[in-house]
């Protein structure tokens, strides 16, 4: 009996960076980012990885995407070593795994218009014509709450929130299975956040797309992960259903995260003054 590989699975994922030599004769300094890090993902589910800056969790997002290599370890996508494949094979398998960067404007070519922007995945696959690109590229718009007629806009004629959504519909064009979405919401103000997230859901309901959520915010986690791994020096200290992860936290480190998290504290009533 065959069982079926999970959506992504992360074994053992170790990221050793070397720097410049501080003296001649001296061993060159290591950087430690990734220190055996282990996930898996299903299909249709979403996993969010927390952790103060300089955790790692950006390293993992550069992994999991293939955009570097990992010391040792492996990332499998459907059962495949995305590490070991082939140029074309690895090419072809980037359908299945699309990424949102944390800052909308940042993330779009300013000199390009958005037809061209959101297209752009499908123009690198090189498996679609152009007259095609453009109605994929108006159906993913649609897809996020956008317009046909934004197709002939440029970027910097969008608010931060519908910007971000443009980013969402490039990674929607190629229909993948696996979003890897690296801070998506923390360069917007937080009536925006809520819109963008609250959109990130339906498209996950509405395409059976999971997510690997990379945030500092506890609360983003919360609402859109149905599991969690608590991220510290490149190794996961706790892991969980978010729930009940955050009510009660075992590490240390998960208990200071939601300690630093900001309440909303009534102000103080006043008090009568004595005459």
């Amino acid at each position: 009996m065959t069982t079926t590989p999970p959506l992504l699975e992360v074994a053992d994922l170790v990221r050793h960076y070397t720097l410049p030599r501080e003296k001649l004769l001296a061993p060159p300094p290591q950087v430690k980012a990734l220190n055996g890090v282990s996930f898996r993902i299903e299909a249709g589910r979403s996993l969010g990885i927390v952790g103060e800056s300089g955790s790692g969790k950006s390293t993992i997002a550069r992994l999991v995407m293939a955009l570097d290599a990992p010391t040792s370890g492996s990332v499998k996508l459907l059962g495949r070593d995305l590490h070991k494949l082939p140029r074309a094979e690895l090419r072809a398998a980037r359908r299945d795994v699309q990424m949102v960067f944390q800052d909308p404007y940042g993330s779009l070519d300013p000199r390009q218009k958005v037809a061209r922007i959101v297209a752009e995945p499908l123009e690198a696959l090189a498996e679609t014509s152009r007259r095609e690109q453009r109605e994929r590229a108006a159906e993913s718009l649609a897809a996020v709450g956008l317009r046909g007629t934004d197709l002939d806009k440029y970027p910097h004629e969008f608010s931060g929130g519908q910007r971000q959504r443009i980013a969402i519909a490039r990674a929607l064009i190629t229909r993948p299975k696996l979003i890897v979405a690296d801070e998506p919401v923390s360069a917007l103000d937080v009536s925006v956040q809520a819109q963008v997230l609250n959109l990130m859901q339906d498209l996950q309901q509405q395409f059976g797309i999971s997510y690997l959520l990379i945030s500092h915010d506890l609360a983003v986690v919360n609402h859109l992960c149905d599991a969690v791994c608590v991220l510290h020096r490149g190794l996961v200290v706790e892991r969980g259903d978010p729930q009940e992860l955050f009510a009660h936290a075992q590490h240390p480190y998960t208990q200071a995260l939601l300690a630093a998290v900001p309440r909303a504290e009534p102000p103080a009533r006043a008090q009568p003054m004595s005459v």
